[in-house]
């Protein structure tokens, strides 16, 4: 049976989501395509129909995530322009956050995949990287914009380790003093 464009473009929408939220609770080598199918109520085979390849999907899913990511960094930006940095880092380093990586953000969730990667993942990583350090630069004076990078740095690096201890009061301790540390640059 033949399916519309719209329909497609539907499909093709829905499984870049899904893989978007999988690989960020799961890793891009911890999902399969059939799996990512199932989810999106397509069957496997309908998968090379829309993607070259596991890898363009990855990539896709990478930067959608880091544009979700960019917006978000951005409202918050826009919503505290006398704080911006000790702004993102009470929404980034979060219960909220740390909780829930299918909506958090990739570059925690899908570092070590970009690492590995030197494809579409790690282009899409990098060009979010950019994107939200962008944002922190725009906060910070035109000679300090090694802070906005170092500032990012942190963020990811502290919910790295506050997810990976598996230890709540740790993990806590981990971003409150790195939220602390975040309030002193900007």
């Amino acid at each position: 049976m033949k399916v519309s464009r719209d329909r497609a473009a539907e499909n093709r929408r829905a499984v870049v989501d899904n893989a978007s939220r999988m690989f960020r609770t799961h890793g891009v080598d911890g999902v399969g395509i059939g799996a990512i199918m199932r989810e999106s109520g397509l069957t496997h085979g309908g998968f090379y129909a829309q993607f070259g390849s596991k890898e363009q999907l990855a990539g896709e899913a990478c930067a959608e995530a880091l544009q979700d990511s960019f917006a978000r960094w951005r409202r918050i930006a826009r919503a505290n322009p006398d704080r911006v940095i000790a702004a993102l880092a009470e929404a980034y380093l979060s219960e909220r956050h740390r909780d829930d990586p299918e909506q958090g953000c990739a570059l925690v969730a899908l570092g070590a995949d970009a690492a590995r990667n030197d494809g579409a993942v790690a282009d899409a990583f990098r060009e979010g990287l950019l994107n939200l350090v962008g944002v922190v630069e725009e906060a910070v004076p035109e000679a300090e914009q090694d802070h906005a990078l170092a500032a990012v740095a942190q963020m990811v690096g502290a919910m790295v380790l506050a997810r990976a201890v598996h230890d709540r009061a740790l993990s806590n301790r981990i971003m409150a003093a790195s939220r602390m540390a975040l309030q002193k640059k900007v």
